[in-house]
């Protein structure tokens, strides 16, 4: 019943990938092992098996540990809609949509919700291994704190700082965060780690050698770059696949604004017989696209203006009419209909917004939001297959009658007339191996034989392997209180 949090000196220096190896390693040491996020900031999430959503990088953890994922894991969820406003989700539940600056005021409130979370983990695991958001160094948002420092004080919790290498700086990172903490704060800290170097290592040793001198923190190894993660489900868009595969038929998929769950197409990068290319802002959908996926979406009004703005809808529709095919998830599903109406405001402004018109069907937002982990049957191929939905909004209309599946007999999605455009609310289908095959071969792609799950978990044994061959695991554990 002990506990260890892994912090950054910066964003996106792979705290995620470090917790995630950590409770591989510590699972395969026999000990009973969770992960623990405080706060998190990510329009991709993933539905609990207690009918909750956390961030997709603690589901990915809660595997590395064994363990189904649980809103405990994650009791402070952030769904940025804007550029200045995000959904909170508290223990897995929608309670507010708030601007950026009036979330200060409400985040103090929100400690007792991440204590209750954190309490009941550590009373039921040997070890619960945290994760920070962001960086500790960002001092103008100490007061209030949920996420490091103030969780880290309040629940009496070790820290390890952690410093990327491969952005540069990190002798700076390190020093420099021990330079503008207070003294309380520095206190919490028991050491720090070196992430992401390529190379000898041994060329650091120097560096490495200041960082202990300058700060009296010990130094728990430096972590090479781990170049298999990319093999694993990411979470920030930072982290969107730039594609795969090179075979010969080619998927375009379109980097909306506010992206959502993007793990979907994580499996179709790794086909061997599909191309995946990412389109991204001021990019063109390629002329020999085969099929294009419009991802799921957490501004849906937005990301439709968003996709008209790169001249997307143009490109989809010379796309159509050369007979290409086209599937929407989620909120691109909700984009390919007639029209998208959001009377009460629940996703953004007011106001209806005309889709792109490619299936019959019209879209509805209301304040009710469907997370549940759903079985189906593809319409198309008779192949059962595993997901989830988390989405707010019902969508009904004529090609409703043609089901992209059926869940318990009912129909779900749609499909046009034509059989060349098609729409699911269904996130996760293409994890499945047998239906992800069949799926392809039906829209005359050649399916590779891949085994996606069971080559996540290889990838997650050989970053333990990775952590327990470059750090001092068994001094960073024997941290934990």
């Amino acid at each position: 019943m002990k506990a260890l949090m892994i912090q950054g000196a910066g964003s996106n220096v792979g705290k995620s990938l470090l917790v995630a190896g950590l409770c591989r390693a510590a699972k395969l040491r026999g000990l009973s092992v969770a992960p623990f996020k405080p706060q998190n900031m990510s329009n991709n999430a993933a539905v609990t098996a207690d009918g909750g959503e956390i961030g997709r990088a603690q589901a990915l953890q809660a595997l590395a540990c064994g363990l189904e994922p649980h809103t405990d894991m994650n009791p402070v969820l952030l769904k940025p809609e804007s550029e200045t406003g995000s959904q909170v989700v508290v223990q897995g539940k929608r309670i507010a949509t708030v601007k950026a600056r009036d979330y200060a005021a409400l985040k103090p409130s929100l400690m007792a919700s991440v204590l209750d979370s954190f309490k009941r983990l550590k009373s039921q695991f040997d070890l619960v291994i945290v994760e920070g958001a962001g960086s500790p160094a960002e001092v103008n948002l100490r007061s209030g704190d949920i996420a490091n420092m103030g969780f880290a004080r309040a629940a009496n919790c070790p820290v390890i700082l952690t410093g990327d290498i491969d952005r540069g700086g990190v002798i700076a990172q390190i020093v420099g965060t021990q330079a503008v903490l207070d003294p309380a704060d520095n206190a919490m800290i028991a050491g720090f780690l070196i992430n992401k170097f390529r190379g000898d290592p041994r060329l650091f040793d120097d560096g490495y050698k200041l960082i202990e001198a300058r700060t009296g923190w010990h130094g728990f190894g430096v972590v090479p770059f781990f170049e298999a993660a990319s093999k694993l489900p990411a979470e920030d868009a930072l982290d969107l696949p730039k594609g795969g595969g090179a075979g010969g038929y080619k998927i375009a998929a379109l980097v909306l604004s506010r992206i959502a769950n993007f793990d979907d197409l994580d499996p179709l990068a790794l086909e061997a017989g599909v191309s995946l290319q990412m389109v991204r802002a001021g990019q063109a959908i390629p002329g020999d696209t085969d099929l294009v996926i419009i991802p799921g979406s957490k501004s849906t009004r937005g990301d439709l203006a968003y996709l008209r703005a790169q001249g997307w809808d143009v490109d989809l529709a010379a796309h159509l009419r050369r007979g290409g095919r086209v599937l929407g998830i989620c909120g691109g599903y909700q984009m390919l209909g007639q029209i998208v109406r959001d009377p009460e405001g629940i996703e953004g402004p007011m106001g209806e917004t005309l889709g792109l018109c490619a299936l019959n069907v019209e879209t509805l937002m209301t304040p009710d939001k469907r997370l549940t982990r759903t079985e189906a049957v593809h319409a198309a191929t008779g192949l059962a297959m595993q997901g989830y939905e988390i989405h707010i909004g019902r969508t009904e209309g004529p090609d409703r009658a043609r089901p992209f599946a059926y869940v318990n007999g009912q129909a779900e999605g749609a499909v046009s007339a034509n059989g060349c455009v098609m729409g699911s609310y269904l996130h996760g289908m293409f994890a499945n191996d047998q239906f992800r095959a069949g799926f392809l071969r039906q829209i005359g792609a050649q399916a590779s034989g891949l085994h996606y799950s069971a080559g996540v978990d290889a990838v997650l044994d050989a970053l333990a392997a990775h952590m327990e061959a470059h750090v001092d695991v068994t001094a960073l554990l024997g941290l934990a209180r």
